[in-house]
């Protein structure tokens, strides 16, 4: 399992800014049980000014609000706090954003393994492309500034077609990534 948090906490300046946020929220051991995972664009160093902090968890029984109640009362007073239900690709989710020692929050609960999750998998296979072509970088970075999602601008430059989203996942299932 790539461990993100050690990547934050080994980073770069802003990298390291993530992690004493993360660490000063108290957010891995507030939520312990929903097995958090810092997921997205910061650990991998692809992100730019406006990219949020992701933490992935498992959260079985979305329905008992337990997890929703749990993530108003411990970060509802925090600036721009939101919380959403939705349902993503047929599964149930629940949402959170909010603002924290300036890096906005993305807190990302559904019924599956962290590990299974398409943001866990997306970084993953994105890490490892950055590894085998570290020359790509900025590259991905520079079409994030005009816009693109992470996933697309990595299908751009790597000539990947269709739902980007489907398309990176299986390009990390045909190098054995994932």
């Amino acid at each position: 399992m790539y461990n993100s948090l050690l990547s934050l906490k080994m980073g770069t300046v802003k990298q390291r800014k993530a992690y004493s946020a993360i660490e000063n929220l108290g957010i891995m051991n507030d939520l312990v049980e929903y097995d958090p995972v810092v997921c997205g664009t910061i650990p991998i160093g692809v992100d730019v000014i406006d990219s949020d902090l992701d933490i992935i968890m498992e959260v079985d029984h979305l329905h008992k609000q337990r997890f929703e109640n749990k993530v108003k009362k411990l970060y509802g007073n925090e600036i721009n706090f939101k919380i959403v239900r939705k349902n993503i690709r047929n599964l149930e989710v629940v949402k959170a954003n909010f603002i924290f020692y300036g890096f906005e929050f993305e807190i990302f609960g559904q019924s599956q393994p962290v590990l299974q999750q398409y943001a866990y998998q997306h970084m993953v296979i994105e890490r490892f492309i950055l590894e085998e072509f570290p020359s790509i970088r900025q590259q991905v970075v520079n079409l994030k500034i005009k816009g693109y999602k992470t996933e697309p601008a990595f299908c751009e430059i790597l000539g990947l077609s269709g739902d980007s989203y489907e398309a990176l996942l299986n390009y990390g299932r045909e190098k054995g990534i994932i």
